[in-house]
Order: structure tokens, then C-alpha cells, then sequence
């Protein structure tokens, strides 16, 4: 499938979309334009993706493309409580909100287009406009069984085609007989609503779908269109680590000690990196009476703080030999007792950074409403810079919407009768635990990351992307909890420390010559000036052949096996359009790219609108424009209208292929030689500690588990362990069962892992990076990136490097980039150009390797390196 996610989403949202939901959109295109998928292509989808990870995201984009492709202005977004649909408001309609998903103005083809709440969807629709109506599915229900006078009936969902979007859809699910009516009544709601027009359409989304459930999976066996667990989305990175701090603390030492550790994070963020951090503590309590003793507990800590009593309890449990202590906690000890001059400051800031003044009460008791107070917004805005609450303490309020981002620390109530460790209150926290993992993205070395920086690294800046879940150390309630993490599929480890393993390049290796005189080459990347734009054909845009847009044909056939859309011209033909220079103009006008300010950012060169049609440029006089039409339009001639559009058409594409085309930096076909002995260096790695998540071998995780392997007694192998996953583990194995028949073409054969971690705080790190450098590609990736393993072979006459990536089978099609450029570089051997005078070097990549070797790479390594199949090859 070569579907590509649609220009104008990625131009009208603020966040671009994720690997993960450019798949989820592609699956959808997919389903309701091809004919096999006729039960989704007029109904019902499900989306099942983990908590944190952009589903709202998701739905946004989800409205663009169904406004754009399919024609739809009517959205219903329907939730079970009022704290989700509040934020939903701030996600997707209210302009002025940080929340708010969307780019404004939104502009599409040139036209903006405006979004509406509304509470009924009017009669006729506005041109431009995309009406959203947002409410409780209680208050659905109540509508539509009630109908009353400025309410939505049965009769308005009849009328015109609406799209439903259904968040946390595990709640409208049949469940058992005993099933409460009222959850019926919901569920039969939207079906009602969904079978009322044949082209309404059901989106749902949740993160929790009890398939086990026989009724469930019955009704959504064939309605999951696409996936994203929540142990892919936490091993992918784009949430914060999970840690358990498990002690026999009362409540009052766990809340001194993450007070301590909240503090410790945002001076260390200061003082480290110059970042305005501000961690946000929560209280989970049982029942409300516990939170708020476990407030009024806190605030006379704070009230009666002092640097000797905080001196006096860190001593007590600072042991600088214990193994069992928690890591992160003998960090933070460590960092007061090395202040300890500073502490009187440090704790005259701790009072102010706790004060009463920023702590959030979360409860619905004698306090009042919170919603009424301002407390949802405090809530919801906890991350904006003008929000100062450090502290919320609440029982079950914040599950479901919860979006915060800064939130480091959970710390379970449990000095109390009601704190019971059962599976049901477990489930719950392990769900806490879930949502409170999104990763907080921050500025650092001027750029904002999505993604964790610090995997395994080895300073205190973990602690900028761990959240901390600290618990009571009972053994049946940690039993439980440990089975609901698991049940939950989160991976999550205790807080133990976690020393750094050194990785060492072996003495015998630094003997060879390899080593002494040898290289390794990546290719050159160099910054491409403005004057190489000096035509479109810089871009990759055809400015010499005649112009082809497709436009209003009858049929359209999508043929997803050869990997392509096929259109089916049988009952259409080309039809010349004369070309009107007002008309190009007007179409140049109502697209916003082609304004001169913004035109000027991708082409520097041009010096004017007019010029962008000349010869050098768009070349309009020189060609012939055919729109692909209708046969039975014949002869007759095209309205203005008509031919607007078909130039709206052409310059949307030429727009397309521009900014794909432009490039501040591009890869070459040189390849610079680095030498070995100062780039292949000893490092230093943390072994992966998660202790639950269960590992799925069909979800890649199993064979993507990353352990330490020990290569001591490997001659072939440069360093002396390494930390690989099971895929990789095998890659070497395979390698290894071959290097005897190597080794009588080549007297040294070695096999070097290129861990990120080699280099991580040098620039070093940036050189050994492979670029692009196919100028013919339309798949345009500007990163780099660094292949696993390089196979080094040499002999009196040869040097042979072999660039090796192993890669997890969900990987395939996301990263397929990253294969065409090795293959690129094989089919380019003659055209490469090395930085020195050197003869019988060669450069060449391999296929990326699989569990098992499905695809043959071993076998395509023996080609490569012998010229022939190795001996008795198998596979098994």
C-alpha cells in the first residue's frame, strides 16, 4: 500500500502525525475504498489505541479527511462523562484553547475552512464550514427518546449523513445479560442513530476492549481496523518510563520523600539544561475522607519543614552500598547531601513551590463543584507556564480525559482502612499509571522532542522522563498490581538501582590491522544553497511534458495488490484545456502557497509571482494542459468553474511535489572514511529493567526484548558484549556459523555493533549516519540514520563494509526507506566517489533481516561477500 496521509492534514494540525496514525488513517482509506471491506466501507470501525496516544489527534484528522473525501460537514462526538467532552471542546472547537488540535485558519485547496459547535445541526450547511456537536451520550439518549424542542431527534440524523465519533467506546459495548439497562440504552442510542441514514458512519475509539468477553468480540471481530497496544507505545518511546518505588513507608515519609524528588527534578532540570520544568505530584486516595486527611497531612509537612529535619531523614536512608534501595531516591539524597550549604534556600523554595495556594482538591465534597470553582481548567492546563499547581490530591476523577503531560509522581494513599489491594482497585491504578505516563515534551538544545531522549543513558536526566509510581511493599497487594500491569500489557519496572554495563572493545581486536589502518565510510551530507532552486525541475516537478489531471471521472477502481492505485479510464478521455491566465491567477489566489511571501520560502530565487510562470518555472505557454473527463461531456466546452478546478487540481499537485522536493540539506554519493580506532570506542549501557508488560511474539515484542549477550570468546566480533534483541542475537549467530567460509575469501572478518550509545554526547555521533541520496525517490526522509551491524571484510586486495540492519516485521513498511537507500547504494557502486585516493574499497547493504530470516539476507550476504550462495545455506 503506497497511500500517503493527505498534505492538507499535516498543514492544518499542530501536530504532525505519528507513524502509529499515519498507519491507523491509511487502514481506514483503505477499508472503505475497497470492496472487500464493504461491512466497514458504509458503518461501523473501531480504533483500539493505547492510552496517551493521540487518539483525539486521530479523530481531527479523521474530520479533515471525511470532509474533504468523502463530503461530510455533520460530526457527532459523543463520551460518558462531562470531563472528557470539556476537553474534547478545547481539543477540537475552541480557537483559543492550547489544547486545541487544529492550525488556524484551517485552509484547504485554498479555502478556509471554519469548524462549529453547534447543539443542532442546521438544515442547510454553510459552504466551508464543519459542524461538530458535542454532548454526553446520556444527553444523546435523553434527546432522541425525548424529543423536545431545540433537541436532536431521530428525524435530524435521517435527514443528512453524519459521521459519529464515539471516545471510550468500551462503554457502549454489549456486555452480559446483567448488563445495566441504562448502558443498553446507550449502546442501542447509537445504533439508532448510526442505522437512521445509510450513510452515516461509526468511528469508535478506545484504549480498552475486553475481547475475552464473548459478546464483545463478537461484535467487533470484524470492526478493529487498526491496533496500537500500549507496550508498543511505551517501547516505542513516545511516553515517559514507568518506574514502581515500592516501600514499607507510612504516607508520611513517601510524601516527604517525593517532595524531595519533585524538587529534585526541576532544579536538576534548571540547573542542568536551563529548562522551566515544573513536575506536578498526584495523591491517589481511596475514598475522599482519605484525601482529605492525606491534604491536611501534607500541608502540616510543609507547614513545619525545616533543612535539619530534612537533613535528619535523608541521612537515615541514604545507604551508598545498598542495592535494594531505590535508585532514583539515592540520586535525589545525594544531590541535597551534595547542597548541603543550600539547603536552607532550597527549603524556603520548597514551601513556597508546595504552599496551599497550589494544591488542587479534586473531590466533590462540602468544597463545592470543581468544574464551578475553575478547577477543570487548572486541571487540563496544568503543563501552560501560568498554571503554578504543583499538587493534586483526588480519588476517581482524574481517569478518563486526563490529559496532562508534566505529571512525575503517583503516590498511593494507603494508611487507611479503605486502602484495599484487590484486583479491582489495582486495575484501576494500573489505568492511572497508564495515563499518566504521556511523555512531556520539552525544549532542549533549542529543538522539542515527542519521542524520549535518554533512553538507558547514564546521567540523572531519566528523570526527566520517568514517571514514578510510589507504593506500599505488601506482597498479595503488589501481586495484584503486578497482575494488572501485565493484564494492561504495561511495562513498567521497579526503581532498583541500575548500573551502567561497560562495553569494551576487545585488546585482540585493537591488534589487527584493520584496526590501525582501517576505516568505516558514510556518505557526505552537504547544505544545498539557494541557487541550486533555479528550476522546478530542482523539485522533481515535470515542467516539459504536457499536463495530465484527472478530473470528475465516473469510476475509480483501488487495486492495493500491486501496491498502487489503478484508476480505470474506460469510459473517460483527455480533453485539451485552453489555458486562461485569469483563471491560473484566481487558482494561485485562493491557494495560500502560492502567495508570493509564502512561494518565496520553498523557490528563493523567484523574484515574483509572474516569474513562477514563466520558462524556468511552471512553463504553462510551452505545454499542453489535458483534463481526464467524462466521455459523455464530448465536445462540449468547460464552464470557467470547471476549469478552475482542473487548475486547482494541477497546482495542488505542483505544490506537493515542492515541498517534498526542497531540501536544506542533502545526501551524497561521497563517502567519507572514518578511522576505526577513534570511532569505534568502548561505551557505556544500562540493561532495560520492566519487570511486567507482557511480550507478545505476534507484536514483534518478544523478539525485540533487549538483553545482554557476552562475545568474550568471539574472535570475529569486536566488542566484548553487547545489548541486542533476540532478532539481533540471532543476526550474529548467523554471521557467526559462516564466518569459516568468510574466512577462506578474507583473512579478517569482523563484525562491528554500532550502538547509539557509542557516541552520544560527541559529534562524532552525527558522521556515522547514512543520508539519501537518490534524487529520483519520492519517499524524501530528511534524517539520517545509523545501521545496526557493519560487517567489515578485508583482504591483500579488497576491503569490503557491509552495512547490516535488523528489523522487527511491523517495521518493515515504516521504515522501508531506510532499505531502499542500502539497495540504492548497491546499485550505485560504480558511481561512488571516497574522500581519499584509495583502491578496492567497495560499500554495500544488505536487505534488512528478519526473525528466522524470512527474507533471505543471509543468502544475499553470501552473493555479495562470495559471489555465490554459501554452502549447505539454511534456514533452519
Amino acid at each position: 500500500m503506497n497511500y500517503q496521509t493527505p498534505q492538507y492534514i499535516y498543514d492544518n494540525m499542530k501536530h504532525r502525525f505519528r507513524y502509529y496514525q499515519d498507519k491507523a488513517l491509511h487502514y481506514f482509506h483503505y477499508a472503505i475504498n475497497n470492496t472487500e471491506f464493504k461491512y466497514m466501507q458504509s458503518k461501523h470501525v473501531l480504533f483500539n489505541m493505547a492510552t496517551g496516544s493521540g487518539k483525539t489527534d486521530l479523530m481531527a484528522g479523521l474530520i479533515l479527511y471525511l470532509f474533504r473525501e468523502e463530503g461530510y460537514q455533520r460530526f457527532l462526538f459523543t463520551v460518558n462523562t462531562n470531563s472528557v467532552l470539556q476537553k474534547t471542546v478545547d481539543n477540537l472547537t475552541d480557537t483559543n484553547s492550547i489544547k486545541n488540535l487544529f492550525k488556524h485558519p484551517i485552509e484547504i485547496e485554498g479555502n478556509r475552512i471554519r469548524i462549529e459547535q453547534v447543539k443542532q445541526f442546521p438544515t442547510v450547511a454553510k459552504e466551508n464550514v464543519i459542524y461538530i456537536k458535542l454532548d454526553t451520550i446520556q444527553g444523546i439518549a435523553s434527546d432522541l427518546f425525548t424529543e423536545k424542542e431545540n433537541t436532536m431527534g431521530l428525524s435530524e440524523y435521517k435527514k443528512n449523513k453524519t459521521v459519529i465519533l464515539a471516545d471510550e467506546a468500551h462503554h457502549y459495548s454489549a456486555r452480559t445479560k446483567s448488563e445495566k439497562e441504562v448502558e443498553r440504552s446507550w449502546e442501542r442510542t447509537i445504533e439508532m442513530i448510526l442505522d437512521a441514514n445509510d450513510d452515516n458512519r461509526l468511528l469508535e475509539f478506545t484504549a480498552t476492549i475486553d475481547l475475552e468477553n464473548k459478546q464483545v468480540y463478537e461484535k467487533y471481530k470484524d470492526k478493529i481496523i487498526y491496533r496500537y497496544a500500549l507496550d508498543k507505545y511505551i517501547l516505542d518511546g513516545y511516553s515517559k518510563n514507568i518506574r514502581r518505588i515500592q516501600s514499607s513507608n507510612k504516607d508520611i515519609d513517601n510524601m516527604m520523600n517525593v517532595i524531595l524528588l519533585s524538587e529534585f527534578r526541576r532544579l536538576y532540570s534548571k540547573e542542568m539544561y536551563n529548562i522551566e520544568l515544573k513536575p506536578v505530584i498526584l495523591f491517589k486516595s481511596p475514598k475522599i475522607i482519605d484525601s482529605n486527611q492525606a491534604e491536611t497531612k501534607f500541608l502540616e509537612l510543609i507547614e513545619n519543614l525545616t533543612p535539619d529535619q530534612i537533613e535528619s531523614f535523608i541521612r537515615l536512608r541514604f545507604n551508598e552500598n545498598s542495592e535494594e534501595q531505590s535508585e532514583t531516591l539515592y540520586r535525589t539524597y545525594r544531590y541535597y547531601l551534595t547542597n548541603i550549604e543550600k539547603l536552607s534556600d532550597i527549603v524556603r523554595e520548597m514551601k513556597r513551590q508546595f504552599s496551599k495556594n497550589r494544591i488542587i482538591n479534586a473531590n466533590d465534597t462540602d468544597r463545592g463543584n470543581m468544574l464551578e470553582k475553575g478547577h477543570y481548567e487548572a486541571l487540563n492546563t496544568l503543563e501552560n507556564p501560568s498554571n503554578l499547581y504543583r499538587v493534586v490530591f483526588a480519588v476517581a476523577k482524574l481517569t478518563e480525559g486526563w490529559d496532562v503531560l508534566n505529571l512525575y509522581d503517583i503516590v498511593r494513599i494507603s494508611d487507611t482502612e479503605n486502602a484495599k489491594g484487590n484486583k479491582v482497585s489495582t486495575m484501576a491504578e494500573a489505568q492511572l499509571i497508564g495515563r499518566g505516563a504521556r511523555y512531556n515534551p520539552f525544549k532542549l538544545d533549542d529543538e522539542i522532542s515527542y519521542k524520549r531522549r535518554f533512553e538507558e543513558d547514564g546521567a540523572d536526566s531519566l528523570l526527566l522522563e520517568t514517571l514514578h509510581y510510589h507504593t506500599i511493599n505488601e506482597p498479595q497487594y503488589l501481586k495484584n498490581l503486578v497482575e494488572s500491569l501485565n493484564e494492561m500489557n504495561l511495562p513498567t519496572g521497579e526503581d532498583k538501582k541500575n548500573p551502567l554495563i561497560e562495553v569494551k572493545v576487545k585488546p585482540s581486536f585493537k591488534k589487527t590491522e584493520i584496526w590501525k589502518q582501517g576505516s568505516i565510510y558514510y556518505n557526505e551530507r552537504v547544505l544545498v544553497s539557494d541557487d541550486h532552486y533555479d528550476n522546478l525541475s530542482k523539485y522533481g516537478v515535470d515542467n516539459r511534458s504536457d499536463i495530465i489531471v484527472n478530473w470528475q471521472f465516473n469510476t475509480r477502481e483501488y487495486n492495493y495488490d500491486s501496491n498502487m492505485v489503478q484508476d480505470d479510464f474506460s469510459d473517460t478521455f483527455q480533453k485539451a484545456i485552453q489555458l486562461d491566465l485569469r483563471l491560473v491567477l484566481k487558482a494561485m489566489n485562493r491557494n495560500s502557497f502560492y502567495h508570493f511571501d509564502h512561494l518565496r520560502e520553498y523557490l528563493p530565487l523567484l523574484k515574483s509571482r509572474e516569474e513562477f510562470l514563466s520558462e524556468s518555472w511552471l512553463n504553462l505557454n510551452n505545454r499542453t494542459l489535458y483534463a481526464v473527463v467524462p466521455r459523455s461531456i464530448g465536445r462540449q466546452e468547460l464552464s470557467p468553474e470547471s476549469k478552475l478546478e482542473i487548475f486547482e487540481i494541477y497546482l495542488r499537485q505542483v505544490e506537493q511535489q515542492i515541498k517534498q522536493g526542497y531540501r536544506k540539506e542533502i545526501g551524497t554519493n561521497k563517502f567519507i572514511g572514518y578511522p576505526i580506532r577513534e570511532y569505534v570506542s568502548d561505551y557505556k549501557k544500562r540493561q532495560p529493567n520492566y519487570d511486567t508488560g507482557r511480550m507478545n511474539l505476534f507484536d514483534t515484542k518478544a523478539s525485540q526484548h533487549v538483553s545482554r549477550q557476552d562475545y568474550i570468546n568471539e574472535e570475529f566480533f569486536v566488542y566484548d558484549s553487547a545489548f541486542i534483541n533476540q532478532t539481533e542475537q540471532q543476526l550474529v549467530d548467523r554471521i557467526k556459523d559462516r564466518v569459516a567460509e568468510l574466512s577462506e575469501e578474507y583473512s579478517e572478518v569482523y563484525l562491528v555493533r554500532m550502538d547509539e550509545n557509542m557516541h552520544r554526547e560527541s559529534v562524532k555521533s552525527d558522521k556515522l549516519k547514512l543520508h539519501q541520496f537518490d534524487r529520483e525517490t519520492t519517499d524524501i526522509h530528511f534524517e539520517a540514520f545509523q545501521p545496526d551491524f557493519i560487517l567489515l571484510l578485508a583482504n591483500t586486495d579488497h576491503y569490503l563494509q557491509i552495512f547490516i540492519e535488523p528489523k522487527g516485521i511491523n517495521l518493515l513498511e515504516r521504515e522501508q526507506w531506510k532499505e531502499d537507500l542500502l539497495m540504492y547504494i548497491n546499485d550505485q557502486e560504480a558511481n561512488l566517489v571516497f574522500d581519499e585516493e584509495i583502491d578496492g574499497v567497495r560499500i554495500k547493504g544488505l536487505k534488512f533481516y528478519t526473525i528466522n530470516d524470512g527474507r533471505g539476507t543471509i543468502e544475499q550476504l553470501g552473493e555479495i561477500a562470495l559471489g555465490e550462495k554459501f554452502r549447505g545455506l539454511s534456514y533452519l
